[in-house]
């Protein structure tokens, strides 16, 4: 019987340790917020925009509404499912703004929410006092 307790034991502390370990691991595998901040080119705003999405060849047009916008795209869902890599066309009638964008995101586990990247980087949205990195970042890729 001690012997089977003892295994127990071992068997406990070991799994303990195998879950610290994994749980360092994570740990230290996860970014700063730093350099969270740093791998995107620009800052999001949370914001809900009402927009207009039209795709493809058979340009289909469906509603959207965005979640998180920056300088260089933004987070929305869409009534009608997108591809990644689809070259679309958004229209926001808060600005009355048209720009081409692409889908560099769909979610697979809702396909209607998807990420884009504005063909050129700019304020669309309507963000009356935008992050000061949007100004910086606009001015830096213009001059490109």
């Amino acid at each position: 019987m001690f012997h089977l307790g003892f295994v127990a034991l071992l068997c406990a502390s070991q799994f303990q340790y195998l879950m610290f370990a994994k749980y360092i691991l994570i740990f230290k595998r996860m970014p700063s917020p730093e350099t969270l901040h740093q791998s995107r080119r620009s800052t999001r705003v949370p914001l809900k925009v009402l927009i207009t999405v039209e795709a493809g060849a058979a340009s289909r047009t469906c509603k959207g509404e965005t979640m998180f916008v920056n300088l260089h795209g933004a987070s929305l869902t869409t009534t009608i499912g997108l591809n990644t890599g689809m070259k679309i066309s958004i229209h926001v009638y808060l600005t009355d703004k048209r720009v081409a964008a692409r889908v560099v995101f769909v979610d697979p586990k809702n396909p209607l929410h998807c990420g884009i990247e504005l063909a050129e980087p700019q304020n669309i949205w309507g963000v009356n006092l935008p992050p000061e990195d949007w100004e910086k970042t606009a001015a830096l890729e213009s001059g490109r």
